[in-house]
């Protein structure tokens, strides 16, 4: 019995850390004809920034949560003390409202630049 939860154990673990194989990559390239700077980014880095329109419905929805933060990348222990003391009060959830709106909210990665 216990082979059969390590095995299965073993199998979930490889199977978790098998997706999580690219990362987010930006290179600059510099031609030398025009003397201009030409940003690349690749679709993986494009797919990495966070949408204001999805961290809206998560604040509305599991923002007691801190649904938003979890997605938006906010450190664990400040999504944690988020959580225990209801969002600072409500305080921190209505300024975490008007920077998602905005878009002035520090997402790891920055917002796609669109709403939706």
């Amino acid at each position: 019995m216990k082979f059969k939860i390590l095995l299965t154990f073993l199998l979930c673990f490889g199977v978790y850390s098998a997706s999580y194989a690219s990362f987010p990559v930006q290179r600059v390239v510099e031609t030398t004809d025009v003397m201009e700077t030409i940003t690349l980014v690749s679709p993986v880095a494009a797919a990495g920034q966070k949408s204001q329109g999805v961290a809206l419905i998560l604040w509305i929805f599991l923002g007691g949560l801190a649904g938003h933060r979890w997605y938006l990348g906010s450190p664990w222990y400040w999504n944690l003390l988020f959580i225990v003391t209801l969002g600072g009060f409500f305080v921190w959830a209505v300024i975490d409202l008007i920077d998602i709106l905005t878009g002035n909210y520090p997402a790891k990665g920055g917002f796609k630049g669109e709403f939706w």
